[in-house]
């Protein structure tokens, strides 16, 4: 009897970036299931909702038929048994990536013995790329093309254009 291979690549994805979509096509690869998951966390100001954030998730995953988007708060090892998970994906972009990462990743087989974290190392043409650069870079008029998928860039646009409205 074979076992399915469930992996979940949290975030909070405010917005998705091409080095996020990298990662989801080559976890996709390896993993049966991939499930992207985006922590819903109060004390933050996103950009976008949470809403927002899963549709632009499930916009540019349709081509992963076995990736699939959620949502969770709380502890992710307790959403990780909920959805019968094995792995935790993450990318590590540089080595202050990996100190953080690690020491996420061993509280985590802590709080949950059987589940593995699995370290994929970033694509090196999107390693200096963050949600938090890219917004503060389009905020400041800045070219965010190859940064953001398409369609995220339009949705930057629109919320910037609607920003300026608001404040003129």
């Amino acid at each position: 009897m074979s076992r399915s291979l469930v992996a979940i690549y949290p975030g909070s994805f405010d917005p998705i970036t091409n080095g996020h979509l990298d990662l989801i096509q080559r976890g996709s690869r390896l993993f049966d299931r991939l499930i992207v998951a985006i922590l819903r966390n109060e004390t933050k100001s996103p950009l976008f909702s949470v809403h927002e954030r899963m549709d632009m998730l499930k916009e540019v995953v349709k081509a992963y038929p076995n990736v699939e988007v959620d949502s969770f708060d709380g502890l992710l090892v307790d959403f990780a048994a909920k959805r019968s998970a094995q792995v935790l994906l993450r990318g590590i972009r540089a080595i202050s990536d990996y100190e953080y990462e690690l020491q996420t990743a061993l509280m985590n087989r802590r709080l949950r013995p059987g589940l593995e974290t699995v370290f994929l190392l970033s694509n090196e043409a999107h390693s200096f790329i963050s949600s938090r650069l890219v917004k503060e870079v389009f905020g400041l008029g800045g070219k965010i093309s190859g940064l953001v998928p398409p369609s995220v860039e339009a949705r930057l646009e629109r919320r910037l254009s609607k920003s300026k409205r608001k404040g003129a």
